[in-house]
């Protein structure tokens, strides 16, 4: 499933209602304006430069704004609710059991401490017993059951030629560095990232038993390996054509044009029956399946055991999780101070137990009056939308028609899923935080798993329901904003139109424009892969995104450092489409 996430950012406020904004609503003030600038030379600095220059990021954030703002609101909530069941006598096998006891588990640090790096030692053992190609590959392909993703990624979900029927998808992965082009750049930023990654795999081998002087050497050994893998990788701008990232081959052909990586192999150990995947990026494949026959099993075991200690450091004693963030925290994010504990297992519940906890959540927090308000403002703006489509000079009508259609075909979810994910099968307990990951890990394989080759389920959600957060999927040509993000300053059914337009309006206007950004106008109303533009219109349309691209290129983010037009494309048109569209619907 793709998903396309909103910026962090302010919206734009238009409209002169500010009087009628009730005193609660202190983040909307005049004070924020800087009137030194100029409206017209700056807009976003004369909106929001008294606050950016009167504001300070803090030490445990690597940005601030709008977002953050409601994140501590659904923070504090969540906060609330773990505070309430930990007084409370859960029924065991309950939603409120397993979200409780998770937590708690979580939270009992000096069991954790206590553990050092014991909850891996059969893996890593594991690991010192592989002998050949064929048991490394037997290692990947089991800890892909456990969502331990090493070397490459997948996907369960639509097919995006078929999308009615669910396929598996095959990505790059398997680097320790975000993304291929860090193995390659020479300036000084990048060199520390790359020291401070170096350090933290250094740290991984040092903690869990290896000698300092071995650990060197190892480091050294596991980062020229992945520096192979990133050669055949995609760069980020690659990656976002879904063309060329969409690659469906049968399985036998796979198997017999890699035999070393030994596709039927890894599908079977991986539990999926299928005669077919998608492999979104051949190259990453083929360079592994030379890589097994070139590099000696020890590398290989060293890579493994790197990758392993990696992700699962956070789930390790103090030290790992510690030297975890020293990497991904400071030297990647900028953050000066790790999230406190409590708040890191509301993230980490959150994430394990996503629609357990969202059911209490929404109870809670979300209304039905919310509901209908959002629903509201979605259709005013689609009839906005209609209307510029209409308009346009340059599309012909055989394409606006199908546009409009493709428009008032979205699939609108708001707030939280009709149907609850099931954790029947989840058991919790509150002495054993490993555990609990690896059981919910466990439980979510299976159930993505189970849905290969099976129709496609357009009621499942991408996001939980307390995010901060919204996305627009082109494989079910849906518009979805949890609860999370359904606060104010973005939403308020009780606020002045100025400020829902303003706020929830222009990402609700940014959303629907995905689906006809550079990428989104590739899938049809139905959200297959298929392109329903005439040619002409469709040659005017990239000529236009072009000019986007060059209109981001010129614009520098600090110092020298200018925007990728390219990589960003997508997100600016949606940006650019959602506040005019949000500003007309306003009108």
């Amino acid at each position: 499933m793709k998903r396309i996430f909103i910026p962090i950012g302010f919206a734009c406020l238009l409209g002169s209602s500010f009087g009628q904004v009730k005193p609660k609503n202190q983040f909307l003030t005049l004070s924020n304006i800087d009137k030194s600038v100029k409206p017209g030379d700056n807009f976003y600095m004369y909106v929001n430069g008294s606050w950016i220059n009167n504001t300070e990021i803090p030490a445990s954030e690597s940005r601030i704004g709008a977002f953050l703002d409601v994140y501590n609101k659904s923070k504090n909530n969540l906060k609330a609710i773990f505070d309430g069941l930990g007084k409370s006598k859960n029924v065991m096998g309950s939603v409120e059991q397993k979200v409780a006891d998770f937590f708690a588990s979580g939270m009992d640090t000096t069991a954790i401490d206590k553990l050092g790096y014991e909850p891996i030692k059969p893996y890593l053992k594991q690991i010192d017993a592989i002998r050949d190609i064929k048991g490394v590959m037997q290692f990947i392909a089991t800890a892909q059951t456990e969502q331990n993703g090493m070397l490459f990624n997948i996907q369960i979900g639509a097919d995006e030629k078929n999308s009615a029927v669910n396929i598996p998808s095959f990505y790059q992965g398997g680097l320790g560095l975000p993304e291929r082009d860090y193995y390659f750049k020479t300036d000084a930023a990048s060199l520390d990232i790359i020291k401070a990654y170096q350090t933290f795999v250094k740290k991984m081998f040092t903690l869990s038993g290896t000698d300092e002087a071995t650990a060197n050497r190892n480091v050294e050994l596991v980062y020229n390996f992945e520096k192979l893998l990133a050669e055949k990788h995609l760069t980020n701008v690659e990656l976002r054509d879904p063309q060329t990232n969409y690659n469906k081959m049968s399985v036998a052909a796979l198997d017999k044009a890699m035999p070393n990586f030994g596709w039927k192999n890894v599908l079977t150990t991986m539990k999926m029956k299928c005669d077919s995947i998608n492999v979104g990026q051949p190259k990453h494949f083929e360079n592994i399946n030379a890589l097994l026959a070139s590099t000696p099993v020890d590398t290989w075991k060293l890579y493994l055991k790197a990758a392993l200690l990696s992700n699962v450091a956070n789930a390790l004693s103090a030290d790992f999780v510690n030297a975890r963030f020293d990497y991904t925290g400071k030297a990647l994010s900028g953050t000066k101070e790790m999230k406190p504990r409590w708040e890191r297992m509301i993230q980490a519940t959150d994430g394990n137990l996503s629609e357990a906890l969202g059911q209490l959540y929404v109870k809670k927090y979300f209304t039905a009056d919310a509901k209908k308000r959002m629903q509201e403002l979605i259709a005013n703006l689609q009839k906005a939308f209609e209307n510029r489509i209409n308009r346009l000079d340059w599309m012909s009508d055989a394409t606006k028609e199908k546009a409009k259609e493709k428009l008032h075909t979205f699939l609108k979810k708001i707030g939280f899923p009709d149907k609850w994910k099931d954790y029947t099968n989840v058991k919790i307990d509150k002495h054993n935080y490993f555990n609990n990951l690896l059981a919910c890990s466990k439980n979510e394989y299976a159930f993505q798993v189970s849905k290969v080759g099976k129709p496609v389920d357009k009621t499942e959600w991408g996001m939980t329901p307390s995010t901060v957060n919204a996305y627009y999927n082109p494989t079910f040509n849906e518009i979805v904003f949890p609860a999370g993000i359904l606060q104010f300053p973005f939403f308020d059914p009780k606020a002045d139109d100025a400020i829902n337009y303003g706020g929830i309006g222009m990402v609700i206007g940014h959303e629907m424009t995905h689906g006809f950004d550079d990428q989104g106008a590739q899938y049809d109303k139905e959200g297959n892969m298929q392109n329903w533009w005439t040619s002409e219109d469709e040659s005017k349309f990239k000529t236009k995104g072009e000019s986007v691209i060059s209109l981001y290129n010129g614009l520098t983010v600090l110092d020298t450092l200018h925007v990728k037009g390219a990589l960003t494309v997508g997100e600016n048109i949606a940006d650019i489409g959602g506040i005019a569209i949000a500003y007309e619907a306003f009108l």
